[in-house]
C-alpha cells in the first residue's frame, strides 16, 4: 500500500508542479497571511531620509573609481558624463517602477515579491534564487576589495600583503582574507542588533563618503581645464555608439537602489517614504557620478587617463599630489563598508521573505522578537563567502541586468490588470 502511494505521488508530481508554478498571491495575502509566518513583525522605525541614505550608500561603491576611467579612455571619451546621464535616466525610470510596486506591495521581499504576485511561484522562485546569488557573490567580491583599498590607504601596493596565502590550493582560493571576514562579522553583529542603528551607522559612513566625493570633484575642477574636454579628438571621439556603449557599462554603478525596497516593513509611512527614498537616492548619485566624470576629464586628456587607478593617477601626474592615492583608498574603503552594509541588510530580508513563501526552510523567515530583525537569515548569509573574486563579479554581471526589465514588465502588467 505504501509503495502504491509513493508511485501515485510520483505520477502526480508534474501536475502539482504545473499547478504550483502558476499560482499567484495577492498583495493582501502577502501583507497578512504570508507575513504572519515570520512570527513577530519587524519594527517600523525608519524615515524617508533613512531610505535615501541607504540607497546612496548602496550605490556609491568603489566601482565608479575604476569604471569611469575605463569608459572615458576606451569607450566614450570625455563624453563619459553623458553616458552617466543616460544611465541615470534609465535607472531613474526603473526606480519609478520599483517605487510604484513597493507602495502596492509594501513587504520586505522586493523584486521577489513583485514577481511572485505578478507571474506566480515559478518565476518568483527563479527570481529569488538569482537575487540571492547576486547579493552573496557581489558581497564577497566587495568585501575582498575592501582589503585592497584599505592597504592602499597606508601605501601598501602588494596585492596579498594583508592576506594569508596558503600553499597547495588553487589560485583565487588560496588567499584567506582576514580583514574582509572581520568586516563581515562586524556588520553582521550590527544588523542583528537593530535596523535603526544600522541605518544610523550607514548615514555616518555615507556622509563621510559624500565629503570625499566633494573633495574629488572640487579638487578636479579647480586644477583642470575645460580644453581637455575636447582634446585631442573632440568631446565624443567614439561617436554616439561609444556614448551609448558607455552608458550600458556605467549602468552597473547604479545597482543598489532596489535595496531600499526591502525596508518596506520597517518604514513608518511606506506610501510616502518609499518613492522619495528610492528615486531621491538615484538623483543624488546621478549628480555625483556626472560631476566626478567631468572632474576627471578636465584634469587631463582622455588618452592619458589610467584605467587601473584613474583618479589617483590624475592627481599624482597632473596636480603633483602623491598623497592622493591614500585619500582615494580611504574614501573607497568607507564607501565599500557602506555599500556592503546596505547589501547585507537587503539580502537578509530577501531570504526572509523567500522562506515565508516556503521555497526554502521556514526557519530563515523567523524574526527575532526583541530586535525585530531576521537574525537567522542574516547570520546564514554572512557565512556564504566565496573566495574567487572573478567568479563573483562575472556571476553578478549575469544576474543583475535580468531583473530591472522584468520588474518593469510586471509593473505594466499589474497596472493594466488593476
Amino acid at each position: 500500500m505504501a509503495l502504491r502511494d509513493v508511485l501515485l505521488s510520483i505520477a502526480q508530481t508534474p501536475h502539482r508542479l504545473r499547478r504550483r508554478a502558476l499560482v499567484t498571491w495577492t498583495p493582501a495575502q502577502e501583507l497578512n497571511e504570508v507575513r504572519d509566518r515570520s512570527g513577530p513583525r519587524m519594527k517600523r522605525r525608519l524615515e524617508w531620509y533613512d531610505l535615501v541614505g541607504l540607497g546612496v550608500g548602496g550605490m556609491l561603491g568603489a566601482g565608479v573609481f575604476v569604471t569611469t576611467g575605463r569608459v572615458a579612455r576606451d569607450t566614450a571619451g570625455p563624453a563619459v558624463f553623458v553616458s552617466y546621464v543616460i544611465a541615470g535616466v534609465s535607472a531613474l525610470l526603473s526606480s519609478f517602477c520599483y517605487a510604484e510596486f513597493s507602495v502596492r506591495v509594501p513587504v520586505a521581499g522586493g523584486a521577489f515579491s513583485y514577481l511572485r504576485v505578478t507571474f506566480g511561484e515559478f518565476v518568483g522562485f527563479f527570481g529569488g534564487a538569482n537575487i540571492l546569488m547576486e547579493y552573496v557573490l557581489s558581497n564577497a567580491a566587495v568585501a575582498r576589495s575592501f582589503t585592497d583599498y584599505l592597504a592602499s590607504t597606508f601605501g601598501v601596493t602588494e596585492h596579498n600583503a594583508w592576506r594569508i596565502v596558503v600553499d597547495g590550493i588553487a589560485d583565487g582560493y588560496n588567499a584567506l582574507d582576514v580583514p574582509a571576514v572581520g568586516l563581515i562579522l562586524l556588520i553582521t553583529v550590527c544588523l542583528c542588533y537593530s535596523t535603526k542603528e544600522s541605518s544610523m551607522l550607514n548615514m555616518v559612513l555615507t556622509v563621510f563618503h559624500l565629503l570625499f566625493f566633494a573633495f574629488i570633484i572640487a579638487a578636479g575642477l579647480w586644477n583642470g581645464s575645460a580644453r581637455n574636454l575636447v582634446r585631442p579628438h573632440g568631446l565624443a571621439p567614439y561617436g554616439v555608439a561609444g556614448v551609448l556603449d558607455g552608458a550600458a557599462i556605467v549602468y552597473f554603478s547604479y545597482i543598489g537602489y532596489d535595496s531600499a525596497c526591502t525596508m518596506a516593513e520597517e518604514i513608518r509611512e511606506p506610501s510616502r517614504a518609499l518613492p522619495v527614498g528610492i528615486a531621491g537616492s538615484v538623483l543624488v548619485v546621478s549628480a555625483l557620478y556626472c560631476l566626478m566624470s567631468v572632474a576627471l576629464c578636465v584634469m587631463l586628456p582622455y588618452t592619458e587617463i589610467s584605467e587601473a587607478a584613474p583618479f589617483s593617477s590624475a592627481f599624482r601626474e597632473k596636480v603633483g599630489w602623491r598623497w592622493a592615492s591614500s585619500v582615494v583608498g580611504a574614501g573607497a574603503s568607507i564607501g565599500i563598508v557602506a555599500s556592503l552594509l546596505v547589501a547585507m541588510l537587503g539580502q537578509a530580508r530577501y531570504l526572509c521573505v523567500i522562506a515565508r513563501a516556503r521555497l526554502v526552510p521556514l526557519w530563515f523567515a523567523k524574526v527575532h522578537p526583541s530586535t525585530g530583525t531576521p537574525m537567522n537569515a542574516t547570520i546564514f548569509l554572512a557565512i556564504m563567502d566565496p573566495r574567487n573574486v572573478n567568479a563573483c563579479m562575472m556571476s553578478t554581471n549575469i544576474a543583475s541586468p535580468f531583473f530591472h526589465p522584468v520588474i518593469e514588465i510586471s509593473n505594466f502588467r499589474t497596472g493594466n490588470s488593476s
